[in-house]
């Protein structure tokens, strides 16, 4: 059981560590101090449900329709490019770039974003139902590699979130938020375009 969890962590931190949009989000809101308990604990849940539908076999069903994730792809893509404009306009007008000179986003309209960067990202279900869902099927205790995989979403979001606070005196200036809103945007841009090509 030890081995099955321990896979399950080691897989799944290895595939979510990489920068993503829901990454690139959670880091935002960390720096700027703004929802992040809230953020992490969507973030973490929905990763835990999204792998509990992968190692229930949900996976299967969906690789067997083609049209859905071809949607969940286009859609996905837009909704990347949208976020890399807003990203490059705030990187391009650095007035806009302190937290402190920005209203806090409201609470809901935070949550809804943190949603749609989990769940209109096509990566999240190649990576996290599919992926970590057909590892779990090969497992003796499918169930506790899914609760090891589960264990390090919410550990990295915790980490992520709770970390970017310390980066805080570093981008204390704005053209420092220039330079990772204009990573932001080419990392969404890179994303999106990888989906389309894809």
């Amino acid at each position: 059981m030890l081995t099955s969890a321990v896979a399950g962590f080691s897989i799944s931190i290895a595939l979510i560590v990489a920068i993503g949009a829901q990454n690139a989000f959670v880091l935002r809101q960390g720096l700027r101090r703004e929802h992040v308990v809230p953020v992490v604990l969507t973030c973490a849940v929905s990763d835990a449900l999204l792998i509990t539908a992968g190692v229930a076999g949900v996976g299967t069903l969906v690789a067997d329709r083609p049209g859905l994730l071809t949607a969940i792809r286009w859609g996905g893509a837009a909704f990347l490019l949208c976020y890399a404009g807003l990203a490059a306009r705030r990187a391009l007008r650095p007035g806009a770039l302190l937290p402190t000179e920005r209203p806090p986003a409201s609470l809901g309209a935070t949550l809804l974003a943190c949603a749609a960067f989990t769940y209109l990202n096509p990566h999240v279900y190649l990576d996290t139902v599919l992926l970590l869902g057909g590892v779990a099927q090969q497992h003796p205790h499918r169930w506790v590699f899914g609760a090891g995989a589960a264990v390090a979403s919410g550990v990295w979001f915790t980490a992520l979130g709770v970390g970017a606070q310390r980066l805080a005196p570093l981008l204390a200036r704005a053209a420092a938020w220039r330079v990772l809103d204009a990573g932001i945007a080419v990392v969404m841009t890179g994303l999106a375009v990888g989906l389309l090509l894809g």
